[in-house]
């Protein structure tokens, strides 16, 4: 069974501690990983010692690091309006304000650099009952990112979060119809678009730019009001199948990469994990 996508994980979906990680991982098939969460840290808490054994364990594991999933723009943006309390804001132990920003995209960019990631994921701001009072702002430094990351070589991957300001297809597209700069790129994650109140695919997928998608964020859930219900990849109401063909029709050329959510069976989430990334080898191997 060989993936027509290549696949890869957040490895803190199967364990806070990096090698643990990759085990299940490769024994899945995943040659590739995205860093949010190492040895029960954020990424961009880890000193100069752990950066460097994260090196030499991805090194000896044959692991090529893609991503890293930092947290910035996932903060109060001022002058925004009431935040929109309807969805839980998830913060994977970092915690930061605006005022923060500028000195955490230095240190993604070096965090993302020594690792040999290219992408630096981002966000939009806490969601606010009033979206629109925020897309300027968005947009400013959204631009802002995409011109430094190009003096780095690196990309800005916009990930649209259901508890951001930037949800579904259609916010992210008007962004980028906006945002013209090409070191800006999508992280599509359908089953956020889902919880955001969107049909994800086909019709939120149809209105993205396909060769702007350079990611691809896979986990799946049904909706119990505004509260997603999580589960095993492939079993809820994310059309898999036909977002993955599509993807292979539009000649994407990034990863499929696991971000289970899911609790997993009993809350044993690395088993949850594990049966998520067999169900996506599967789908993206069809």
């Amino acid at each position: 069974m060989t993936p027509k996508i290549p696949i890869a994980a957040i490895t803190d979906e199967f364990s806070p501690d990096f090698e643990t990680a990759l085990v299940p991982m490769q024994e899945i098939g995943m040659e590739a990983a995205e860093l949010r969460v190492i040895f029960g840290k954020n990424i961009m808490n880890l000193n100069e010692d752990e950066l460097n054994l994260v090196q030499v364990i991805a090194k000896k594991r044959g692991i090529k690091i893609i991503s890293i999933a930092s947290p910035l723009l996932k903060c109060v943006f001022p002058g925004g309006g009431e935040v929109d309390t309807r969805f839980q804001q998830d913060i994977f132990a970092s915690k930061h304000t605006f005022e923060d920003q500028p000195r955490l995209t230095e240190h993604a960019f070096s965090i993302a650099k020594k690792l040999g990631a290219r992408i630096v994921r981002v966000f939009s701001y806490w969601r606010t009952v009033d979206p629109d009072k925020c897309f300027e702002g968005v947009c400013t430094a959204l631009d802002d990112l995409a011109q430094k990351a190009a003096q780095h070589d690196l990309i800005i991957g916009l990930e649209n979060e259901h508890a951001c300001n930037i949800g579904t297809a259609a916010e992210t597209a008007r962004v980028l119809d906006r945002v013209k700069h090409p070191n800006l790129q999508v992280v599509w994650d359908p089953a956020n678009a889902y919880v955001s109140g969107e049909n994800p695919f086909p019709h939120g997928y149809k209105l993205l730019p396909p060769d702007r998608i350079i990611h691809v964020h896979a986990k799946d859930c049904s909706m119990d009001g505004h509260k997603p219900e999580w589960g095993p990849l492939g079993t809820r109401d994310v059309d898999w199948k036909g977002q993955i063909a599509a993807l292979i029709q539009d000649g994407y050329q990034g990863y499929l990469s696991l971000e289970t959510h899911w609790p997993g069976p009993g809350g044993d989430k690395l088993e949850g994990s594990r049966i998520c990334g067999w169900n996506l080898k599967g789908l993206a191997s069809a």
